[in-house]
């Protein structure tokens, strides 16, 4: 069948494979469970039914503020059935942010997760009139829940069955599917209203580089996150089991479980992942720790043409000594895995593939639904360091002035809701929409990201400064956690370092350093010096003007939480800035 609504994709799913058991897994009190796949659609349905028996309209904005979870794919299905527009809000942000997009999307219902998130949105409901009621997942003892919503929509199926079809048949391709927030590095957030072409391009394109063999899929980034959503549409397309992190802290274990072929993350956890295994070897007897850490050089150089000409000689030996090993830890049977969200440093791309997790990274905006270029399977589509070639469908090109990544295409948004001024400022007449990310393409038509545009900032000797790519490189040290580049108007760059505390604990224990506290750990002269050759280290592979003079180390991780990370963990610099502006202003006195 044709599919040109995001909802269109179930009825294909009972085409392609209409007796599958396990379309949506997810574990809770220790064990798995699965929706079938009529479990799923008939749930929606119940669902489409429920909202339209409570008075749901066409073009009503509903909000879905949750973990992943299989419940809530059923509720944005079957929102999206009836013509109206789900608000997918990640449950990690402010209360000044949910009361803004709640007030600025003029939300009727809200499906909300969690005792902690609940109390976050009733503090705040009497500011947001357009609010009818709240659906927790489970019965919270104070609102309506799910379940009753979906035992509404069982009774009155047969009542509104008609009307579902007629509203499904009413919705076009080009109507819009959602409305995501985008999360900002500054300012407010942003409505980026996508339709449902929009998005289905990118599934129709982004399923082919799937093997034939791959059928079962881990998902532990949040669905609100325009890319993780892509991904699961595109699995449920090819009729792909989906299983459900059952938390953050138990991906390692849930994979081994899993045994996945597919998988979406972000940088931030293949580093810790690549951490872990670096940090194991040191453990090791000194025989097999040189064969480890062998292993690791030879991985973290290795190249696709080798993999294309079969491994060497050496890579055999070290997958049946080491990688195998490696594997087996991680788990599962990898066909592919897509980073995006971030750059990724090329070694982890030349690591993780040379051990059996085959790397493909890729970039794109919520903007852009969300993707623009994506490495691929074949010749060229692949090289560590870049993030393949445009999607077939997207065009790119880069300005000659300014070297801002330029794109256009079926993936690019409706644009930014109630904020046509804002949209015309990103979208030229021309149809190009302006990402605000530098980057160069090479001859083989593969883009290399280089950094955001407006976070390029001049010394006050006139020196163009891009902090992007030096903090890329620092982020390769395992004593770096998170760094912030600064030195606008200043006669030399300089960093904010918050240090991996966990690599920084096992290292003072192996080198007799008492740990006290993460306070004063990062006081402490050794520690400073051994940052300072890390810091030494990689100013080697810098420009004059770009190397780092001087560095600052502060006790807190920086999380989500803290409002130093957004929730798709980039840093939030203004924030930062604020927060630590005395430390910043001390190293340029």
């Amino acid at each position: 069948m044709e599919v040109t609504r995001l909802f269109d994709i179930l009825e294909r799913y009972k085409d392609i494979y209409p007796e599958q058991q396990k379309a949506l897994s997810f574990k809770r009190d220790g064990e798995w469970h699965s929706y079938s796949l009529d479990e799923y659609v008939t749930t929606t349905d119940y669902i489409s039914a429920g909202l339209l028996e409570i008075g749901v309209k066409p073009g009503d904005k509903i909000a879905i503020i949750s973990s992943s979870r299989p419940e809530y794919n059923m509720i944005d299905m079957g929102i999206m059935q009836i013509g109206a527009i789900p608000v997918p809000i990640y449950p990690t942000i402010s209360v000044d942010d949910y009361k803004y997009i709640l007030n600025h999307a003029e939300i009727v219902y809200v499906f909300s997760e969690g005792e902690e998130l609940l109390r976050k949105i009733e503090s705040i409901l009497p500011t947001v009139p357009t609010i009818k009621g709240i659906y927790t997942f489970k019965d919270r003892g104070r609102h309506k829940y799910l379940a009753e919503l979906t035992e509404l929509g069982q009774k009155s199926l047969d009542k509104h069955r008609g009307k579902i079809a007629e509203l499904k048949n009413s919705v076009k391709e080009d109507d819009t599917c959602c409305i995501i927030y985008t999360s900002g590095t500054t300012g407010l957030p942003k409505g980026v209203m996508l339709s449902h072409k929009n998005i289905l391009m990118q599934v129709k394109v982004i399923t082919k580089i799937f093997a034939p063999w791959c059928k079962t899929a881990f998902s532990f980034l949040p669905l609100c996150h325009a890319y993780e959503k892509l991904m699961v549409y595109a699995y449920q397309y090819n009729g792909i089991s989906i299983y459900y992190a059952e938390s953050l802290g138990t991906i390692t274990e849930n994979i081994k479980e899993v045994n996945p072929n597919i998988m979406t993350c972000v940088p931030r956890v293949l580093e810790k992942m690549y951490d872990k295994i670096f940090a194991a070897g040191k453990k090791l007897p000194f025989a097999k720790r040189q064969i480890y850490y062998w292993a690791i050089k030879l991985a973290v150089n290795y190249k696709r043409e080798m993999h294309l000409h079969a491994y060497t000689g050496l890579y055999k030996i070290a997958d049946d000594l080491v990688f195998s090993k490696w594997r087996a830890a991680i788990g599962g049977n990898f066909d592919i895995v897509v980073s995006g969200g971030a750059a990724l440093q090329p070694k982890l791309c030349a690591f993780f593939t040379a051990i059996g997790m085959p790397i493909y990274e890729g970039y794109g905006l919520t903007e852009t639904a969300p993707v623009i270029a994506v490495s691929n399977k074949e010749p060229d589509g692949l090289a560590f360091g870049t993030v393949g070639k445009p999607l077939n469908g997207v065009e790119v090109k880069i300005d000659e002035e300014s070297g801002e990544i330029l794109c256009r295409g079926d993936n690019v948004m409706k644009g930014y809701y109630k904020d046509p001024q804002l949209t015309a400022q990103v979208i030229d007449k021309d149809g190009w929409f302006h990402t605000g990310d530098t980057g160069v393409i090479n001859s083989k038509g593969q883009l290399s990201v280089k950094g955001r545009l407006k976070g390029i900032f001049k010394t006050s000797m006139g020196k163009y400064v891009n902090p992007f790519v030096i903090e890329e490189l620092f982020a390769q040290s395992p004593f770096i956690d998170n760094i912030m580049v600064v030195g606008e108007n200043q006669k030399f760059a300089a960093a904010v370092i918050s240090p991996s505390f966990h690599f920084l604990k096992s290292w003072c224990k192996s080198h007799k350093v008492p740990y006290g506290s993460d306070e004063k750990i990062i006081e402490d002269s050794r520690i400073k010096a051994r940052i300072g050759e890390e810091v030494k280290k990689y100013n080697e592979f810098l420009g004059e003007t770009e190397k780092i003079k001087r560095f600052c180390l502060v006790p807190e991780e920086w999380t989500v939480k803290n409002k130093l990370l957004t929730p798709t963990l980039k840093v939030k610099r203004n924030k930062a800035a604020e927060v630590y502006k005395d430390e910043i202003d001390k190293m340029f006195v």
